[in-house]
């Protein structure tokens, strides 16, 4: 295991300015600790809350730029629907998350192959018109997004120890 350190300072800072900063100290530490880059060795370095805290990260980082399409098609199918990531948001609270993961689910079982396909851009562009039944999970993300990140600023507050010690 990896030892993730957050100073106090820049705690308080980023708690300061707001619910996204405060998140992101966590997740820049987390990073920072594994070089950067969430593998199957850096995993085995951490423990589940923090795979789960960087899981949301790139979620919600793949999910608002380009929807659950873009996340399958980038390779992240596999880490968020053939593992426990979505009991994990529901262990957290976060029902509504884990219902739209379900749901997520489904589509991911039916059109991965086609979507993970390697394609030109041309032919990625159009897999949001061929696949527009991710269109209601899409929105449901960016409806909730907000939300959902503070909660999970503030499962992170009250369990702060699972995620770093703070120097």
């Amino acid at each position: 295991m990896v030892e993730v350190r957050v100073e106090d300072n820049a705690l308080r800072q980023a708690a300061e300015q707001g619910m996204d900063e405060f998140v992101g100290v966590f997740v820049d530490a987390i990073n920072d600790a594994i070089g950067g880059e969430l593998t199957a060795e850096s995993m085995a370095q951490l423990n589940s809350d923090q795979i789960s805290l960087l899981g949301y990260q790139i979620l919600r980082d793949e999910v608002m730029d380009g929807g659950f399409v873009q996340l399958i098609h980038n390779g992240y199918g596999p880490f968020f629907f053939r593992n426990p990531f979505a009991k994990v948001m529901r262990a957290w609270g976060l029902r509504d998350l884990y219902k739209l993961m379900s749901k997520a689910h489904k589509l991911y079982g039916k059109y991965r192959e086609e979507i993970e396909a390697e394609c030109s851009d041309e032919e990625f562009m159009a897999l949001f018109e061929r696949f527009g039944a991710f269109d209601d999970c899409d929105d449901e993300f960016v409806e909730n997004e907000e939300e959902w990140t503070q909660m999970i600023a503030n499962y992170i507050d009250e369990h702060i120890e699972r995620f770093a010690t703070i120097v």
